[in-house]
């Protein structure tokens, strides 16, 4: 398998792509409309809702703090998840303009 560069491409371009991981997965999918439902949540918790294996649960946790789209705060032994608001309004904005571009006028095979 080959290498992905990256760097041949704009920041633009691989940001958009970053944002678009998020929802490259189902479960990711689905952890972040939970978190907007109820606002903040244990890993146990989605495990029970989600019903995905505890392993399975905490890495799209960690693809999604990595993208910044959630953050997590230690309150005891475990950690609480929250949406990033301020990185969310950033993901929108980017994803918005990008898919609001329109085919218009434009001839196809």
């Amino acid at each position: 398998m080959g290498l992905v560069k990256t760097e041949i491409f704009t920041d633009k371009q691989n940001e958009i792509a970053r944002f678009a991981k998020a929802f490259g997965h189902p479960a990711r999918v689905a952890i972040l409309q939970h978190l907007f439902k109820i606002n903040t949540c244990f890993c146990g918790d989605l495990v029970n809702e989600i019903g995905l294996a505890q392993p399975t649960i905490s890495q799209h946790l960690k693809e999604l703090k990595q993208l910044g789209l959630i953050k997590g705060t230690i309150e005891g032994t475990s950690v609480c998840y929250c949406i990033n608001a301020q990185n969310w309004l950033t993901m929108k904005a980017v994803m918005t303009e990008f898919l609001d571009q329109d085919a218009i006028n434009q001839e196809c095979c």
